[in-house]
């Protein structure tokens, strides 16, 4: 049987989901342990950590979460007024469309007859020829209507879930000393599972990606911690 039959090529097509989930997670592991670390050097108490830590998990989750539908609402609008403009432009000024269309085919090395042929049946249909150039001159997807809420929603609940990590083991020990010691190895492995796992969803190597983000993440706790010491 032809080996080529089984041949299966592996392709990863990041997700906004994924995307999203990173973005919340990162940032939800790496500042509450970095606060909860640089606390734990100048009180003597977990009160006044799992306060400070659960007020930034609050505020950064909406920060982040604002950011996320923000930024899906700029998305959108810049692809309708992309698009506004590009069919304007098929109707006003078809000669230099047409020539883009061309451009692009050249750079695939397409005979020019091939290409006459493809541009001719290209103008036939406008919303066709729009929507290719919107997605091969532009480089633009259309954005899935929910893009913003769901991005919003994602982020901020992936920055909660990566916050209450470093700070669980402040509700269960009450010497910041031993807190922050739990906290250190659990968050560390949090983050090098966590690496692993965006490595592997991102076509990364997924070891190379767990070590730098436990080191990201410890060097800015253990940067956090020390200031706290020097200036307590």
């Amino acid at each position: 049987m032809d080996q080529h039959l089984h041949h299966v090529e592996e392709h990863f097509s990041g997700s906004d989901l994924i995307r999203d989930v990173v973005i919340g997670m990162s940032d939800g592991l790496t500042v509450p342990f970095a606060l909860a670390a640089g606390l734990s050097g100048a009180v003597d108490t977990t009160t006044l950590i799992l306060t400070a830590g659960g007020a930034e998990i609050a505020a950064g989750s909406i920060a982040m979460g604002l950011g996320g539908y923000l930024a899906g609402k700029t998305d959108a609008e810049h692809y309708e007024s992309e698009l506004t403009r590009e069919r304007r432009e098929v109707i006003e000024l078809p000669d230099r469309e047409e020539e883009e269309v061309s451009e692009i085919f050249r750079e695939y090395g397409l005979e020019e007859d091939q290409i006459k042929s493809i541009t001719k049946t290209m103008k036939k249909n406008p919303e066709k020829w729009v929507d290719f150039m919107m997605k091969f001159e532009l480089g633009l997807e259309k954005p899935e209507p929910t893009r913003a809420r769901n991005s919003a929603i994602t982020i901020a609940i992936s920055y909660i879930v990566g916050g209450l990590i470093p700070l669980f083991p402040y509700f269960i020990f009450h010497k910041p000393a031993t807190a922050l010691m739990v906290s250190v190895i659990v968050t560390l492995i949090a983050l090098l599972i966590f690496g692993y796992v965006k490595g592997r969803f991102t076509g990364t190597s997924p070891v190379k990606s767990a070590f730098q983000t436990m080191i990201t993440g410890g060097l800015a706790a253990a940067v956090a911690f020390g200031l706290a010491r020097i200036l307590t």
